[in-house]
């Protein structure tokens, strides 16, 4: 089976028919979905949604965009809301210097906090990066000489050199649809670089659809297109990169019960 790291399942564009959603995503051998936090405030409809479906699980933070925006929260807070059940991971949070919706110094202030909930709960962080390379790297070698963390970096699309660092921190690559469009040669060249057991498949969904959906609104049943190009770039089979994927979700997000990757 596949797995989905890596959707937003409660925003409106698949929550109004989120059954069907779920269900073609299940025709497509996704075995399971992480549905991502983005708000606190907008938390319990993330948590209801894991809730509801067996194969679908959640993660709790706040998105850098919303960093200026969304009340502060402790790493202690983070902590308890983590508690649940079906929240196996931190996050999203991280640096977005593309387009600055929320001021940086706040950015990097709630991704500490993430970083220390992380830590404490032992949960992996789930961080999002885009033109903060410099910046990202530094905050992740720092928090972890604080102490270790786990973590993954979602939806990759920066430098190789980024990725190195994040891999010898002991950090996962997450590849989303980007990686399979024309203009992607150079994320194309770190798919096929990244350690086996450090890689993973996501769809950012209802964003950035892979070819050949690229246009439609993204959903978790596509990730099987994302699994397929990266196949090809590593030269492996699809049911080979189904199984290390896997695998690595298995250890990433340790707190996902054996028996949900037992199903048929």
């Amino acid at each position: 089976m596949l797995v989905d790291s890596h959707c937003h399942l409660d925003f409106p564009e698949l929550s109004a028919e989120l059954d069907e959603v779920v269900a073609r995503a299940r025709r497509a051998s996704i075995g399971l979905m992480v549905t991502i936090g983005t708000k606190l405030t907008e938390f319990d409809r993330v948590r209801a949604i894991a809730e509801r479906y067996d194969d679908i699980y959640c993660s709790v933070g706040i998105h850098p965009h919303e960093a200026g925006s969304e009340p502060e929260a402790d790493a202690e807070k983070l902590a308890r809301l983590a508690e649940h059940p079906k929240v196996v991971a931190i996050g999203e949070t991280g640096l977005d210097y593309y387009y600055d919706h929320s001021p940086r110094e706040a950015q990097a202030r709630s991704f500490r906090v993430h970083v220390a909930a992380a830590r404490m709960t032992g949960l992996p962080v789930i961080v999002h990066t885009r033109d903060a390379d410099a910046d990202t790297a530094a905050i992740l070698a720092e928090e972890m000489e604080k102490g270790a963390y786990t973590g993954l970096i979602h939806c990759f699309t920066s430098t190789r050199e980024l990725a190195e660092k994040a891999v010898d921190l002991g950090l996962y690559i997450s590849l989303s649809g980007i990686v399979t469009f024309k203009s992607a040669a150079s994320l194309q060249e770190v798919a096929a670089w990244v350690p086996a057991d450090r890689l993973l498949v996501e769809t950012d969904a209802p964003y950035l659809a892979p070819i050949p959906m690229r246009g439609k609104r993204n959903e978790p049943a596509f990730v099987v297109h994302t699994a397929a190009k990266v196949a090809a770039l590593r030269g492996v089979s699809v049911p080979e990169l189904a199984a290390v994927t896997t695998d690595n979700v298995r250890r990433v997000f340790s707190k996902i019960p054996a028996s949900a990757f037992a199903r048929p």
